[in-house]
């Protein structure tokens, strides 16, 4: 640890939609925010998972894109220039003797912070990865897990394997720009929206999309991670082989609480048991907003994480300022927002 400590109100633990709309919270109270998430980029499952998918369900938008609602958020939170600790989880949040915790990245960051707010999210996730062989060498080549960008499948022939809502999604998203789409599914019922599988087996029938069914991921092929064929295989052992440039995979995410396990927070089935009126966890000063949490009656809805974190904000402000009065304001009153 080198240079000058930095300190914080508040450190927001997640960059998804509810960790930065807690950001904004903040601002508004005039609390000044660190921000921290284990990958890259803000947005969390917003990002990482469908950046490209729409959202119907944000109030005031008809329909949005999942980055583009990221891209409104952080617009929205930096009237309070926050300041971003990306790309390295969070690995401890111990409380300091005089007051508030101590916030430590596994990059080696320490921030000392009033309150804690967490904003995790389904807390650390990844895919489920299917167990072939070598497969390492094609990740993040031409194996994937999630689409960022429905342009990069442009003119490929795509192997998707699943049989779940995002398998059949982005079936039906890429069949008109793909050069073909092979969906590969062990079953052949799939589990996802019925209107989005009848539309799925009508264009099988057309014949502008095939359905390798029942069969399973059996082997890769192809030089320096580009894939050139992929292997599948069917109950009894047959075995076809698909001539593609990209697989996508989905067989879901595996989800733990990761460190946040052992911060001495109380935890139902890998999420935080909060108060639904303040959010409070069970560690006095920190609070926490979003799917993360657990409550009679939780919704897990984006819109209901909003809730949440400005719940979250306003207990983080009388956490830090015991016993000091908050004249509550609406932003129409209170004008835009200024910097803190």
């Amino acid at each position: 640890m080198t240079g000058e400590l930095q300190t914080t109100d508040v450190a927001v633990i997640g960059a998804g939609p509810a960790g930065l709309f807690a950001v904004f919270q903040c601002g508004m109270l005039k609390m000044r925010c660190h921000i921290f998430d284990a990958l890259e980029m803000p947005g969390g499952q917003c990002t990482a998972l469908y950046p490209e998918k729409p959202i119907y369900d944000i109030p005031g938008y008809p329909r949005i894109q999942a980055a583009e609602l990221i891209d409104r958020l952080a617009e929205q939170a930096s009237a309070f220039q926050p300041v971003y600790h990306l790309g390295s989880p969070v690995e401890r949040v111990e409380p300091l003797p005089e007051g508030g915790f101590k916030v430590a990245t596994a990059a080696g960051k320490e921030i000392h912070a009033g309150a804690v707010i967490i904003a995790a999210g389904a807390g650390a996730f990844g895919p489920n990865r299917p167990p072939l062989d070598g497969i390492e060498e094609f990740e993040g080549k031409s194996v994937f897990y999630m689409v960022r960008r429905r342009e990069d499948f442009r003119g490929k022939r795509v192997v998707i394997a699943g049989g779940g809502d995002s398998a059949v999604d982005w079936a039906l998203s890429l069949v008109d720009i793909a050069d073909r789409v092979m969906v590969v599914h062990r079953r052949g019922k799939f589990r996802a929206s019925p209107a989005n599988v009848a539309h799925l087996e009508g264009l099988s029938e057309t014949g502008r999309l095939d359905l390798v069914v029942p069969y399973q991921l059996h082997g890769l092929s192809g030089t320096a991670g580009q894939l050139r064929q992929v292997a599948v295989a069917d109950l009894d052992g047959n075995v076809r082989h698909l001539e593609a440039d990209a697989l996508l995979a989905f067989f879901g995410l595996s989800t733990n609480p990761g460190p946040l396990a052992q911060w001495g927070l109380t935890l139902e089935r890998h999420h935080l048991v909060v108060e639904a009126g303040t959010g409070a966890t069970s560690v006095p000063g920190i609070f926490a907003a979003g799917d993360i949490v657990a409550y009679p009656g939780k919704l897990k809805l984006i819109l209901t994480g909003f809730a949440e974190a400005a719940i979250a904000a306003h207990a983080a402000y009388h956490h830090i300022h015991p016993g000091q009065a908050l004249h509550f304001e609406y932003s129409t009153t209170k004008g835009p927002p200024t910097t803190v």
